[in-house]
């Protein structure tokens, strides 16, 4: 199996010369392997080694001509493709990386970029739409964005009890309580008992309006 390059410096095959200089920067200065003592200092090490390998090739239009080259024949006789949907799942991977860390970190902007990356990645990806929803309903002016997702995410996998419960707190928000039940009860149908889901589930069927807030304080 052929190694993307574009995989390991993630990002896209099309990327400009300058974008691939500032991503190696990036990742050069997290993954150095003077921050790293022991056994982690190793696998930076290894880590190190294959970015700098990536952007070599990748900084030089011969070697990426022939790089490019190799993807596209690792696909092989009647699957085309493969070495793209490779590089293509290495790539939404890195991420949701970056937003899940930007989302801890209360980088809510940068959380949601790359979350709305990984869908333009891949948009069969439930986990990517489920993220960008929880990062969009941090802030009440992308309350619609995020329930949009959040629908989305669970068309994808409506299985999913946690993402069906972020759907009926999203719309219970939004002030449509007739679908929050509805997503509400999918949730409970799929994951059995919920002490918070029923309690919240029993407010919504007696009230008229959704309130403001599920499972006590509101986002």
């Amino acid at each position: 199996m052929v190694k993307s390059y574009y995989g390991v410096l993630g990002v896209a095959r099309n990327a400009t010369e300058e974008e691939i200089r500032r991503r190696f920067r990036k990742l050069a200065m997290e993954k150095h392997p003077d921050r790293f003592v022991g056994p982690a200092k190793r696998d930076a090490e290894r880590e190190f080694q294959d970015l700098t390998e990536a952007f070599n090739v990748l900084t030089d239009a011969e070697r990426r001509r022939t790089h490019d080259l190799e993807l596209h024949r690792a696909g092989g006789p009647g699957r085309p493709g493969a070495a793209a949907s490779g590089d293509k799942g290495q790539l939404l991977k890195t991420y949701l990386t970056r937003g899940v860390q930007a989302y801890k970190e209360g980088n809510y902007g940068s959380a949601a970029e790359s979350f709305e990356a990984a869908t333009r990645t891949d948009a069969e990806s439930s986990q990517a739409w489920y993220n960008l929803a929880l990062t969009f309903s941090r802030q009440e002016r992308l309350l619609a964005r995020a329930a949009s997702a959040i629908e989305r995410a669970c068309e994808l996998e409506p299985m999913k009890p946690a993402y069906l419960k972020l759907a009926g707190r999203l719309f219970a928000r939004a002030g449509q309580p007739a679908r929050a039940r509805r997503y509400l009860e999918e949730a409970l149908s799929w994951g059995g008992p919920d002490a918070e889901v029923e309690k919240f589930l029993g407010e919504l069927r007696a009230e008229p309006k959704a309130r403001r807030g599920l499972f006590g304080k509101g986002t």
